[in-house]
């Protein structure tokens, strides 16, 4: 058995550490090119990446030798999973290395939305003292829908539970899932009910463009808007729209349609989407602390390790 794996991308030490006290070879290659890539991924049993590029059919093909994919964060929206599982080849990521992440950062969005923290903060930076204002809004006995329970929204609930807040949660593809922290229910009851709706779901044909005018449209209250997941499951001019008429209160976005200069400043809503107060806005870094920069790594050697039987048969 080859027992070569490539990591073409930034991953934290541990994971060539850990996966070399394995008895595996790592190849430690951040910087190496697609094309590069195609040239070489025969000689591998294994590819490490981040978000560098697709590993699309492609480069899939090229590796005739593939046996394990790993990704290095929780989606697999870049890894062409259907095709990679037909030629056996194993697929594994580590939702669990960044839920703390994801769940904090999201939070913290939401403290600030409630709380006109930065518009608080650029007033007083320019001499301005305006106390009723920025007069903000409790979490305590709101309610918050989950909309996704895997793992990055199992830990949001979880770390809502201090806030007296009710949670409740839906999942297209899980049910009976209710516990101390969260209760199961239907899409008709999130639109009924929600003050505050958070996604947590992965970017998928069924998922693409989900939240859209007709979507919002069924909401009964104003809500606040939170998106930590894939941007674009989300139709940012549906947003903004929903932002000018009150259907959207405020909206805390880590990921947009489009991310990263200059593609996102070539992008018709973004002018209005930056310029808009109610909004709060990340470059895509809620699942990306130094902390998770290494359980992330830690996480997928541990999958490794239990994958061994399996990669010598």
């Amino acid at each position: 058995m080859i027992k070569k794996i490539l990591i073409a991308d930034h991953l934290h030490p541990v994971f060539k550490e850990e996966l070399e006290k394995l008895g595996f070879e790592c190849d430690n290659m951040p910087q190496i090119s697609r094309e590069d890539t195609l040239k070489i991924l025969p000689e591998y049993m294994g590819i490490a990446i981040r978000t560098k590029f697709q590993i699309d059919r492609e480069i899939i093909d090229a590796g005739s030798n593939l046996k394990v994919i790993a990704r290095a964060g929780a989606g697999m929206d870049n890894v062409d999973e259907a095709y990679a599982k037909s030629k056996g080849i194993f697929c594994i990521n580590a939702p669990e290395g960044n839920r703390d992440a994801v769940a904090e950062h999201m939070i913290g969005m939401l403290l600030s939305l409630l709380n006109n923290l930065r518009n608080a903060d650029m007033e007083v930076r320019n001499g301005i003292w305006n106390r009723e204002g920025n007069r903000g809004r409790e979490l305590k006995g709101q309610t918050v829908a989950v909309i996704g329970y895997g793992n990055n929204g199992q830990m949001m609930a979880q770390k809502l539970s201090g806030f007296g807040v009710r949670v409740i949660a839906y999942d297209k593809y899980k049910t009976g899932f209710s516990d101390s922290f969260v209760k199961e229910v239907s899409m008709e009851e999130v639109v009924k009910q929600a003050d505050i709706v958070s996604f947590h779901i992965p970017l998928t044909y069924e998922t693409r463009q989900l939240v859209n005018e007709e979507y919002l449209f069924h909401f009964k209250k104003s809500v606040i808007l939170l998106n930590a997941s894939r941007g674009e499951i989300v139709n940012t001019g549906a947003v903004l729209a929903a932002l000018r008429s009150g259907k959207i209160i405020a909206a805390g976005l880590d990921v947009l349609e489009v991310e990263k200069f200059p593609a996102l400043n070539e992008q018709a809503w973004f002018k209005e989407l930056k310029e808009s107060p109610n909004v709060l806005l990340s470059p895509h870094i809620a699942g990306w602390t130094h902390e998770s920069y290494r359980k992330i790594s830690e996480v997928l050697a541990e999958k490794f390790s239990v994958l061994i039987p399996q990669l010598s048969d």
